[in-house]
């Protein structure tokens, strides 16, 4: 088994979140895939109610999670892949999706508490700062995909025993 020491590991190489995907149909030089679902899925308090036929069933979410990757490795239908995608890119999403909405919420309702000193008028305003937070996180999330930072990679071919393992 080829394991890597400490002085052959390239630091300066970026850090990447990887996952495993099947991939699914492939259209000239495009092949579509679908993540593989991870041991978290269904152990959920819920998972009785996801497991009923049609809308969140593990089969539709996962479909709905298709992706497409330009096809130059050859891949065929059936074929187990590994992709990735930049760990800054990945939290860069985050704080897009997340952190922007929340701030405008919570920045429009301190701003508003401040100068009205109403709670009527806070409660708008914080409605009104998260709609604007939504649609400014819109388009940085459209401005990072344009870009192709949120694009997952092809990285490699996974190995035939090789599982996706939660600890």
């Amino acid at each position: 088994m080829n394991v890597p020491t400490d002085d052959n590991l390239d630091f300066s190489a970026p850090a990447m979140v990887e996952g495993f995907a099947t991939v699914v149909a492939v259209d000239g030089g495009m092949a579509w895939l679908e993540p593989e679902q991870t041991g978290s899925c269904g152990s959920c308090a819920s998972s009785s109610a996801c497991g009923a036929k049609g809308i969140g069933t593990a089969a539709s979410r996962l479909e709905a999670r298709r992706f497409q990757l330009d096809n130059h490795a050859g891949l065929a239908v059936g074929e187990r892949v590994v992709v990735g995608i930049r760990e800054h890119a990945l939290v860069k999403a985050s704080l897009t999706a997340y952190a922007i909405p929340l701030a405008a919420m919570l920045g429009a309702g301190a701003l508003a508490q401040w100068a009205a000193d109403s709670d009527g008028i806070t409660m708008a305003a914080m409605v009104a700062g998260l709609l604007i937070g939504l649609g400014l996180a819109r388009l940085s999330a459209s401005r990072l995909s344009s870009r192709g930072d949120l694009a997952p990679r092809f990285l490699r071919r996974a190995n035939v025993g090789v599982v996706c393992k939660i600890s």
